[in-house]
């Protein structure tokens, strides 16, 4: 089993870069695998990727040794099982609750002893049978991580309980559905989110979890000073978005999403 960058390098102590994909076409994903990032993130709660989409850019990355992590939807354990039987590295799991939630989650995740995931062994990531079948439950277990995400306030009464936990390796601050659930959506400066996001590194690292967030170049350093070690620092969309924004402004055509009308804005 092709062992994981991003535990390879959280595991020496290192920051891991992260680049968000929304868009599933290959050539975006050799274009950020090309630039020496650590791990992209693809998604199926949020986007329509399909499992095929998902298993070409995973082999896609893995040719440049990059590792891909999978968002998952909330759904049944196959959901979760598929991105890692397809070979990701590593699965994210949304909207964590509770320590039964995040219990469920390693359950359905790790094999034996620390978990009762269902077994297979014929797909990608057991190289089709041909990695002994008590080999690739221990490198399973040891070479794939599992991401919780935190990011509704309820969550934070148990948040100690859940950092006990055996069986994760990261645990995630969504500060986008946060701001949302506090009443403040979009305010990502609000006190209460940058309280939590300093507590959630605390209370992580305190239980010998690693510590990840959603963040950019800008502000990069002070996630690593508060002691955050997986940034995703970068999207597709909004890289494309800004470039093309950029241009236009430049060119002088009026950007489209300034137009009256657009999403619903009324005409003056």
């Amino acid at each position: 089993m092709r062992p994981s960058r991003v535990l390879r390098k959280l595991r020496a102590g290192e920051i891991v870069h992260c680049f968000k994909l929304n868009l599933q076409d290959l050539r975006v994903v050799q274009i950020v695998s090309s630039f020496g990032f650590d791990c992209i993130w693809t998604c199926r709660e949020h986007t329509p990727n399909d499992l095929s989409a998902i298993e070409a850019q995973i082999a896609t990355a893995k040719a440049y040794d990059v590792d891909v992590m999978c968002r998952v939807p909330r759904g049944s354990y196959s959901d979760y099982l598929h991105p890692l039987e397809l070979d990701a590295a590593g699965i994210m799991v949304p909207h964590i609750m509770n320590l039964a939630d995040a219990q469920n989650v390693v359950r359905m995740c790790r094999f034996h002893p620390i978990g009762r995931r269902a077994a297979d062994g014929g797909n990608a990531d057991g190289m089709f049978c041909n990695v002994p079948f008590k080999e690739y439950v221990q490198q399973a277990n040891r070479e794939r991580f599992i991401m919780l995400q935190i990011e509704d306030p309820e969550a934070l009464d148990h948040l100690d309980a859940i950092c006990e936990l055996d069986g994760f390796d990261i645990l995630l601050f969504g500060p986008g559905d946060f701001s949302h659930a506090i009443g403040h959506p979009g305010e990502m400066d609000h006190p209460l989110i940058q309280k939590t996001r300093e507590r959630i590194a605390q209370v992580a690292r305190k239980h010998g979890k690693f510590a990840g967030a959603v963040g950019s170049p800008a502000t990069r350093q002070g996630l690593i000073d508060m002691g955050y070690q997986f940034i995703n620092v970068a999207a597709d969309v909004t890289a494309l978005s800004n470039h093309c924004r950029e241009v236009a402004t430049a060119c002088g055509i009026t950007v489209a999403n300034s137009l009256p009308g657009y999403y619903g804005t009324k005409p003056a």
